[in-house]
């Protein structure tokens, strides 16, 4: 059409109507589409209609599903130049007029991903603190428990380095720019970056089926150097890497290792902090794949870690690091038992056995108490009870759902500092006896806790909590209903369609998504039925 796309800053044109338009809605519907849209978060800024009577809504270039839009790709955009973002004003000054659209998303990833932004890159700077290891690798700390279990998360390289044992992948080079070039960029194995260069656009089908496809052997070459007897996996459900390429490593994985346990910390998407419109499809596309592949899913909503920086934190803004903050402080919670000596959790596998009684309910939720905000100092030292009290409070778990609503089928909690076991067990034991409603009666012994002697730094305290709750049904019900606002009238169906992908795909995860919430409320609803004693007369008759 021959179409040159005029732009202000950030804006992208979404056909959704006239000559030319894939999505497949109505005129009649587009009202309520409207409607159902600024639900999620999702209010239009301007809309342009072009002399053959396609219309187009201006919408923010981090709030779209792909910049592969027939009528955008190989056009150039014009901006103003006092709306430049800043990455191209640094770059090029003296071009400030015409850029193309992808230098344009370049340059806004990069202002909105620094090295903060990345959890994975936050998590093993959490982790390196409390191991004593320096940005270089070098060990610099103070307690030989420091070193005692190095070895789950680090090699020794020579000259007495450790190194990472991590593969950190993206589907496009910017992000591993960061990461190589910020504070631990230089701890981390060269080898170990794995990237393609054109990204996924926040599309499940570009990361699971062709960008992701054709870069997941070099990943799994990479996997299999580093692979001895667990995976842990972290990845965002909302954009189109975590969602799509992680799904499809998480399968890649298991067909190559069935034998080995897999972990996965996966951040669900909220539209209180949403990147684009498309996430409830990639969730639930996501979460498909979650639910047959990976053994225990850690279960992070942005929805609750918006909520916490909002309400408990008095954070007016949340940033990407605020949320990576919790995430990372939870992360290095949960994998505490697995890091430092201890007997409750000590593997992925005892982790399962004791907090996995069906196979498909591998969704945990986690809290953590006491909650801080980033650079904070505590100015009081939390008691026992204090830190139990916090730890079972919804307000402090990571997922927004209500443990009230529902029942713990199980739940294992880890205390870290200096402290007296017999009161960790009587606080606990305390809990239970004053909820016993909240807790299945027919799993005896289904809490379970434990001491380690190293806190997190920062802190003296500390404790974690893991819980498999009946009542996260809650988010996969609402992540569920935006999926389907969207589904039931096709929109933006086509960005995966044209990536190959079949329509059945998303009916099949909606169904597996639906199966899931009603396994979690029959397990709610179960009840212990005694046999009633019948006497040899009632026997005879």
């Amino acid at each position: 059409m021959g179409l040159v796309a005029v732009l202000v800053l950030s804006l992208i044109f979404i056909s959704h109507g006239g000559r030319g338009s894939s999505t497949l809605i109505s005129q009649e519907d587009d009202q309520e589409f409207d409607r159902q849209l600024q639900q999620l978060n999702k209010p239009y800024s301007k809309t342009i209609k072009t002399e053959h009577g396609d219309i187009y809504d201006c919408v923010d270039i981090n709030k779209q599903p792909s910049l592969d839009h027939p009528m955008l790709r190989n056009h150039t955009i014009q901006m103003k130049p006092s709306f430049i973002p800043k990455g191209i004003i640094r770059a090029a000054p003296q071009k400030l007029k015409i850029h193309t659209i992808g230098s344009v998303l370049e340059s806004a990833q990069k202002e909105q991903f620094p090295f903060e932004g990345f959890i994975g890159g936050k998590f093993w700077e959490v982790v390196c603190d409390e191991h004593g290891i320096d940005a270089k690798g070098n060990y610099v700390g103070d307690s030989h428990l420091q070193l005692e279990r190095v070895n789950v998360y680090y090699n020794e390289a020579s000259g007495g380095r450790y190194v990472p044992r991590a593969v950190l992948m993206d589907l496009e080079p910017g992000t591993m720019d960061s990461l190589r070039t910020g504070p631990y960029g230089e701890i981390f194995r060269p080898d170990n970056f794995v990237f393609g260069q054109n990204g996924a656009g926040n599309n499940w089908a570009k990361g699971h089926y062709t960008e992701g496809a054709e870069l997941i052997d070099s990943v799994l070459d990479v996997v299999r150097k580093e692979a001895e007897n667990c995976f842990q996996i972290c990845h965002s459900l909302g954009g189109g890497t975590g969602s799509g390429m992680g799904t499809l490593l998480i399968s890649k994985i298991r067909e190559e290792y069935p034998d080995r346990m897999m972990m996965t910390f996966s951040v669900f998407p909220s539209p209180k902090v949403s990147d684009t419109v498309v996430e409830p499809y990639n969730a639930t596309l996501s979460v498909h794949q979650l639910v047959e592949n990976a053994d225990e899913c850690m279960v992070l909503d942005n929805e609750a870690l918006y909520d916490i920086c909002f309400r408990t934190l008095k954070l007016t803004n949340p940033s990407f690091g605020d949320l990576n903050h919790l995430i990372s402080t939870t992360m290095s919670g949960v994998t505490c038992c697995l890091r430092f000596p201890g007997q409750l959790n000590s593997d992925l596998r005892k982790l399962a056995v004791n907090l996995i009684p069906f196979p498909r309910l591998h969704f945990f939720m986690v809290g953590f108490a006491p909650l801080t905000s980033r650079g904070s100092q505590q100015y009081r030292n939390l008691t026992i009870p204090e830190l139990t009290q916090q730890m079972w409070d919804a307000k402090n778990m990571m997922c927004a759902a209500d443990p009230r609503h529902g029942r713990y089928l199980t739940a294992s909690a880890m205390f870290r500092g200096k402290m007296s076991t017999k009161e960790v067990d009587e606080q606990m034991i305390n809990v239970q006896n004053k909820n016993s409603s909240y807790f299945v009666e027919w799993i005896p012994n289904n809490v379970k806790s434990s001491v380690c002697d190293i806190p997190p730094t920062g802190l003296s305290m500390s404790s974690t909590f893991m819980g498999n709750s009946t009542s996260i049904q809650e988010m996969f019900r609402r992540v569920s209903e935006q999926f389907t606002v969207m589904f039931r009238r096709k929109a933006f169906l086509h960005w995966y369609t044209g990536e190959g992908m079949d329509e059945m795909e998303f009916t099949e995860a909606e169904s597996n998504m639906n199966d899931l919430v009603s396994e979690y409320q029959q397990y709610q609803d179960a009840v212990v039925v005694e046999e009633e004693d019948y006497d040899e007369e009632d026997a005879e008759n």
